[in-house]
């Protein structure tokens, strides 16, 4: 079952978040602070992360940047998840590597199709890799 990895501090979202992924098939783990999110990805590296970009304790873009700068983390798949709606941070969010970028309010199954489409590309990639 992929492990899924969601950083949100808000509250009713991570709940929803949960339950939609759960829904699928996928184990949820969730966590309103980055730090702690952080370090339950490098101690058990998940198979996704959505990652809010509006953070109060470390900015998800910091978060971005740290995740894909590090060799362990640099090809975990991330799909960024914000209300914010301006070019300057989607195109940020890109540079540093976000996978797939949803604006909130997301629908269930734009969530859903988002999630299992950026796990599906990954595990293609990780086929194409060990058998070239």
């Amino acid at each position: 079952m992929p492990r899924i990895v969601v950083i949100d501090d808000d509250v009713n979202m991570r709940d929803l978040l949960r339950i939609h992924l759960s829904r699928v098939g996928l184990a949820v783990e969730a966590f309103e602070d980055a730090s702690l999110g952080i370090h339950s990805i490098l101690e058990n590296r998940p198979d996704l992360v959505v990652l809010d970009l509006l953070l109060p304790d470390l900015g998800g873009l910091e978060v971005l940047k740290a995740l894909k700068s590090d060799l362990a983390t640099k090809d975990l798949p991330v799909v960024v998840l914000t209300s914010r709606t301006d070019e300057a941070t989607f195109t940020e969010a890109k540079r540093l590597g976000a996978d797939a970028f949803l604006i909130k309010p997301i629908s269930r199954d734009e969530l859903t199709g988002t999630v299992l489409g950026q796990l599906a590309k990954r595990a293609a990639k990780d086929i194409a890799s060990s058998a070239g």
